[in-house]
């Protein structure tokens, strides 16, 4: 991936999660009906919601600081993807417990399974470039 690509991405991504988490925080209810499968998870916490609001926004913050800050990217972008694969785990977890249903994997997989892909690979993407300026400052 190019510098400009992986930038992008990772802006993107940092935005989309900001939105979700200032959605989740300003409309918890209105962000329970709106997404998805969700209601079908349980029912509705706007605490739990505003909780998880916050995680969002300080992942969304993680990816776009890290895009403008090289110096921190790693150690921010390692922390964010650390949760979102957390998540997805725990989202497979569900269905292998036998909680959902196996029909939950294709559903979440945009919200879910695609962020933590995408944060895993912009963070090797920022391990393999902070490792090249390092070999380089040698």
């Amino acid at each position: 991936m190019s510098n400009s690509v992986s930038l992008c991405v990772a802006v993107l991504l940092g935005a989309a999660m900001m939105a979700n988490g200032i959605f989740m925080l300003v409309s918890p209810e209105g962000w329970y009906f709106a997404v998805p499968g969700i209601t079908s998870t349980g029912p509705f916490n706007q605490h739990f919601l505003r909780d998880t609001g916050l995680i969002f926004l300080l992942l969304g913050g993680a990816f776009l600081l890290g895009a403008a800050q090289p110096r921190s990217r790693v150690l921010l972008w390692t922390a964010a993807s650390i949760w979102l694969s957390g998540h997805a785990l725990f989202h497979f977890w569900e269905v292998a417990a036998g909680i959902c249903a196996s029909s939950v994997i294709p559903r979440n997989f945009p919200a879910v399974t695609l962020p933590a892909i995408i944060a895993r690979a912009l963070t090797f993407w920022a391990i393999h470039q902070s490792r090249g300026h390092e070999a380089k400052a040698v």
